[in-house]
């Protein structure tokens, strides 16, 4: 299926706390289109997964490896594969993951 209304997908709510998000997966990557409520923790935690971030609305502040940085439309944030991170909406955010391979503890 080349075209995917994210309105048909199933929303799945407080996967962690203030974070809602719809997943999309492809035979070699999944990709999650999050809304987080401001204040909102992504507790510290590491996978095997490459994963690229990109904050599509609002302020999320992202630490990788131990550096911190405020992240904002028009910065991608690249987190290697098994990189201990972690991070906090500092407002509101839309945010789009890629991990690649597929995040099978993803799939419903």
């Amino acid at each position: 299926m080349p075209f995917i209304p994210l309105t048909d997908v199933e929303l799945q709510k407080d996967l962690v706390p203030g974070f809602d998000v719809r997943f999309v997966h492809t035979e070699n990557m999944t990709i999650a289109f999050w809304n987080i409520k401001a204040e909102s923790l992504l507790p510290e935690h590491a996978h095997p997964h490459e994963q690229v971030a990109n904050v599509l609305e609002g302020e999320f502040e992202l630490t990788i490896d131990g550096e911190a940085q405020c992240v904002t439309p028009g910065t991608v944030a690249v987190i290697p594969g098994n990189a201990i991170h972690s991070g906090r909406a500092i407002t509101d955010c839309k945010v789009v993951d890629v991990f690649c391979p597929v995040r099978e503890d993803y799939r419903n």
